[in-house]
């Protein structure tokens, strides 16, 4: 695992998270929502290496230039989205709604309490869905990078500590064997496998019209602690609403040989991607990644990998901030 800064902040000012929850409660709409705006103008004009790397996305995604409103609807609807996680933590109610499609199995996973990996990525208010595991009464520890200044991680932490507790990147010795008592102990576990940043075990597949880079090692981790593999995007509906898309859900197979298994994941994976590139075309604003996309693999460099044993592949882990 690549080494992690001891202490990050998020950009902003400190008591930044805590006026917002206070400006939402107290100025009425027609003060506080255009404030809200221009902070987005703020944020954008603040923030030039994300606003390259929002224009470099949106200029994939889009199959064009980004306007310079685009790029702020870009940030307006990130700030929209901490403001629901903000609420989330102050106690609002979230009401999921599952899209019909893999609903079901999905549900079954859910409530037949066997551990599982809830992989998701940095798209929409996918953030969320790790405490809302938590008000099934399932034990899951979300993987995180623990910032100096995360209200809204603290809040949520708060509100959904009874079942949800955190595996911090920041310190990858501890994060190593931490991670292999969770799986042990039968804990679920919940992680964003888009980021590369503290993963070195990635692979290439098929997105935004190349093949990219992505984290693999959630699929290791289901092959070594036997548990199914499930991901999840979320987007908001209605306010305090989140429309859940699920994936299918890919089980380890003990019949098959490894090689197998990998192979099947794989397949999985890329049809997990292929669910997400529709839906980051559709919604092209509501993919929060802010940093360099993840990077294109000519077909030459995608070699076979090699197996890892059980502790080097729980120590490479797909996590994100």
């Amino acid at each position: 695992m690549k080494p992690a800064d001891s202490v990050r902040r998020n950009p902003g000012p400190e008591w930044g998270c805590d006026f917002l929850l206070w400006a939402e409660r107290v100025w009425p709409s027609w003060i506080f929502r255009p404030a809200l705006k221009i902070g987005a103008w703020v944020a954008l004009l603040g923030m030039p290496a994300a606003r390259d790397h929002s224009r470099d996305y949106l200029r994939v995604a889009l199959g064009r230039p980004p306007r310079h409103f685009e790029l702020w609807s870009h940030f307006f609807a990130y700030t929209e989205v901490l403001l629901l996680k903000l609420r989330a933590g102050r106690g609002a109610a979230i009401r999921c709604v599952l899209e019909p499609t893999q609903a079901a199995a999905f549900e079954t996973l859910v409530r037949s309490g066997r551990p599982a990996l809830f992989g998701t990525f940095h798209f929409g208010s996918s953030d969320l869905l790790g405490y809302l595991l938590g008000e099934h009464g399932r034990r899951v520890s979300i993987l995180r990078l623990k910032m100096g200044n995360s209200t809204d991680t603290r809040l949520l932490g708060e509100r959904f500590g009874r079942n949800v507790s955190f595996l911090w990147v920041n310190d990858p010795t501890h994060l190593l064997f931490a991670l292999k008592a969770a799986l042990d102990a039968g804990e679920s576990l919940a992680l964003k496998c888009d980021r590369l940043e503290f993963s070195s075990k990635t692979e290439p597949f098929h997105f935004l019209g190349a093949r990219r880079l992505f984290p693999f090692t959630i699929y290791h981790l289901a092959l070594l602690f036997d548990r199914p593999v499930v991901f999840c995007l979320a987007r908001s509906g209605s306010p305090d609403e989140l429309r859940i898309t699920a994936s299918p859900v890919f089980t380890p197979d003990a019949a098959l040989s490894r090689a197998a298994n990998l192979a099947a994941a794989r397949t999985h994976f890329q049809a997990v991607l292929n669910q997400l590139d529709t839906l980051v075309r559709q919604h092209p604003l509501l993919w929060f990644n802010f940093l360099p996309l993840n990077p294109v693999v000519p077909p030459a460099a995608s070699a076979d990998r090699t197996p890892a044993d059980r502790t080097s592949a729980a120590s490479r882990v797909a996590v994100a901030s």
